[in-house]
C-alpha cells in the first residue's frame, strides 16, 4: 500500500520522542487503568445480541492500547467473531502495531484492515467509494490534536457508529499541563504538525454544539520531567522535542523563548516532590453515545 502523503505526524524522528515520552510518562498505563474501569460495562451493552462485532482504530500508534481493548472485548464475547479496522499514518508505528498482533495470540483469530493514512484521507476515501462500514465501537485515542476539523471530525466518524455503539475519545483534560503549555505558547508552537491547542474543554464544547450525548471519565497521570532542565540529558531532549512537536527543541526556538517554555514547564506546569519536577499528565475519557 503506497503511504498517504499526509502522515498523522509520526516520522521516524517523531515516533523516537513519541516512544520516549511513552516510557517516561505511563501513559498507557494510566489509560489502561481506566478503560478496564470503564469499558466492561460498555460492552456489555454495546454487544447485546450482536452476531459479530466491529471496531474501529483511529490513530492508533504502536497498537499497545488497541490490544488491550480487543482482548477486553473477546473476553466479554468470546463467542462472537470480532473485525477490526485500523488508520494510522505512521509506516513504524504501524509496523510495531503488527509485530505486536503477530506475538499475541488471542488475537490470531481477528482479520485486521489496515490503512497507511490520515483520518482525514481515510473520511475522503470512505466517502469517494460509498463505503460507509459501520462500527460498534470507534477509538481516538490522543490524535485529534492533529485533525484539521474537530467538527467534521467528530461529525463524521460517529457517523459510522452503529445503532448502540460508542465513540470513544481520549484527550488531554483541560487545565492539565499539556494544556497550560500549549495555550500559553499556541502562536509559537501552532506552526507545525500541531496547529492550534485541544483538550476536553474544546472536545466537550464540540460535543454540545453538534448535540451528542456523552460522559466523561477522568484518568489521572503525571510523571517526571526533571531531565527536561538538563540540557544535555537525551531523555529530556526527547521529552521537550515531543511536548513542543518539534524534532529539535533547542534548535527551534530562540533562547528567550525556550528559556520561557522551560519555565512555564517548571514553575506553572508542575509541582515539586523530593527534588523532582512532577508533570500533570492527566486526561478525559470522552464516550459518546450514538
Amino acid at each position: 500500500m503506497a503511504v498517504d502523503p499526509k502522515t498523522t505526524c509520526y516520522d521516524d524522528t517523531r515516533a523516537k520522542s513519541f516512544q520516549s515520552y511513552l516510557q517516561q510518562s505511563g501513559q498507557h498505563k494510566a489509560v489502561l487503568r481506566s478503560l478496564h474501569k470503564v469499558l466492561p460495562g460498555e460492552f456489555k451493552r454495546i454487544g447485546v445480541d450482536q452476531s459479530s462485532l466491529d471496531v474501529l482504530g483511529v490513530g492508533s500508534g504502536g497498537g499497545e492500547v488497541d490490544v488491550e481493548i480487543l482482548t477486553l472485548l473477546q473476553s466479554t464475547f468470546p463467542a462472537v467473531p470480532i473485525t477490526t479496522v485500523i488508520v494510522e499514518g505512521s509506516t513504524q508505528l504501524t509496523d510495531n502495531f503488527k509485530a505486536l498482533v503477530a506475538k499475541t495470540p488471542n488475537l490470531q483469530k481477528i482479520p485486521f484492515a489496515w490503512h497507511l493514512m490520515s483520518s482525514e484521507n481515510y473520511e475522503t476515501q470512505v466517502k469517494a467509494k460509498g463505503d460507509m462500514k459501520k462500527f460498534d465501537f470507534i477509538h481516538m485515542i490522543q490524535m485529534l490534536y492533529h485533525v484539521d476539523n474537530l467538527a467534521d471530525t467528530i461529525t463524521f466518524y460517529h457517523s459510522l457508529l452503529k445503532n448502540n455503539g460508542r465513540l470513544m475519545i481520549i484527550i488531554a483534560a483541560a487545565n492539565c499541563s499539556n494544556d497550560i503549555l500549549w495555550k500559553t505558547y499556541e502562536k509559537e508552537l501552532g506552526v507545525g504538525i500541531v496547529r492550534e491547542s485541544r483538550s476536553s474543554a474544546e472536545v466537550i464544547a464540540c460535543l454540545k454544539s453538534l448535540g451528542l450525548k456523552y460522559e466523561e471519565h477522568d484518568q489521572p497521570n503525571s510523571f517526571d520531567i526533571t531531565e527536561c532542565f538538563n540540557p544535555s540529558n537525551q531523555t529530556g531532549k526527547n521529552l521537550l522535542n515531543f511536548l513542543t512537536t518539534k524534532n529539535n527543541f533547542y534548535e527551534s526556538f530562540t533562547p528567550e523563548l525556550r528559556a520561557g517554555i522551560l519555565d512555564l514547564l517548571r514553575n506553572k506546569c508542575s509541582t515539586e516532590k523530593d527534588g523532582r519536577v512532577i508533570f500533570n499528565n492527566n486526561m478525559s475519557c470522552i464516550l459518546v453515545h450514538a
